[in-house]
């Protein structure tokens, strides 16, 4: 899993999928039909030397409909599990390569304190981190959630974008074996 060689091609076509997942595609404007009001003809046809008009919400007018709208537009996009998988295993190596991948034995915390969690990563030298471990753990997650550019997430749920939006990469061994199952 952390020794493939990077395709940086394949993690460019998977993050933009994953962000363009994410969006959900309700704007929208309103055309000529649409816009509320210009039920009524707002003056005759002839005889006023006006250009001729048939409602006031014509695209031409202000507060008229939009000419051609855009509503509900699809954005999502196909990722192939085998080009996920090659994406997740090229961001693990080049993290590694890096020096951003820390594995520690065993991450336990006996009481939900945020101050113990600090002083945690303090000793690794961490402050914008990423936490992946292989259950979720209760304390873990109440002590973790109040520091600020720490995210702790399982392996399972690991994604790309939360891999290379934190700095650095904090790992257990169990969470290692997870993710060689998942992804070896």
């Amino acid at each position: 899993v952390f020794g493939v060689r990077v395709n940086d091609g394949v993690v460019h076509q998977v993050l933009t999928a994953y962000l363009s997942n994410a969006r959900s595609g309700t704007k929208g404007h309103k055309n000529r039909s649409t816009a509320s009001g210009g039920g009524i003809k707002p003056w005759r046809q002839k005889g006023t030397g006006r250009a001729r008009a048939g409602t006031i919400r014509s695209p031409l007018w202000v507060g008229g409909g939009k000419t051609f709208n855009s509503n509900n537009q699809n954005f999502s996009k196909k990722i192939n599990k085998k080009a996920y998988k090659t994406a997740m295993k090229s961001i693990l190596t080049s993290l590694l390569k890096n020096k951003r991948l820390i594995v520690i034995d065993a991450l336990k915390i006996d009481k939900p304190k945020t101050k113990e969690m600090s002083e945690v990563l303090k000793s690794l030298e961490v402050d914008d981190a990423l936490i992946v471990v292989d259950e979720k753990q209760t304390n873990l997650d109440l002590a973790s959630r109040n520091i600020p550019k720490v995210e702790l997430i399982t392996a399972e749920k690991m994604n790309p974008l939360s891999l290379i939006s934190h700095e650095n990469v904090v790992i257990d061994t169990a969470g290692i074996k997870k993710i060689e199952s998942i992804y070896g």
